[in-house]
């Protein structure tokens, strides 16, 4: 089954970390571009990340997450994984990868496949 599961979510104080991962079944993640987007309650979704093919493997963020925010790929374990750091309240929403880019400085496309999330909460 052709598949992405998000991992990794949880409770985590103000200034701590979190590390997700996005896992794919069926397919390589390694010829995706692999987007994380984000939706607090309420909110609109909003891109978060973006790291493109692994054969250039270039990664993009959203200006909030600039300096705090790390994507990268582990080619053995098929995953993109978001570490988080210095993590805020507003920080607070269901996180999802998805085979898609959306942010200012890329917008990408392939197929129509997107996890179901996971939840990150940011709160003392």
């Amino acid at each position: 089954q052709v598949q992405l599961v998000e991992s990794g979510g949880g409770l985590v104080q103000p200034g701590g970390s979190l590390r997700l991962s996005c896992a794919a079944s069926g397919f390589s993640l390694d010829n995706y571009a692999i987007g994380w987007f984000r939706q607090a309650p309420g909110k609109k979704r909003e891109g978060v990340s973006c790291i493109t093919e692994a054969k250039d493997g270039r990664a993009y963020y959203a200006d909030s997450m600039k300096g705090r925010f790390a994507v990268s790929r582990d080619t053995a374990k098929n995953t993109v994984d978001l570490q988080m750091n210095s993590l805020k309240p507003e920080d607070t929403a269901v996180y999802y990868c998805a085979t898609e880019c959306v942010l200012s400085e890329i917008a990408t496309r392939q197929g129509d496949l997107r996890g179901k999330g996971t939840l990150v909460t940011v709160s003392s």
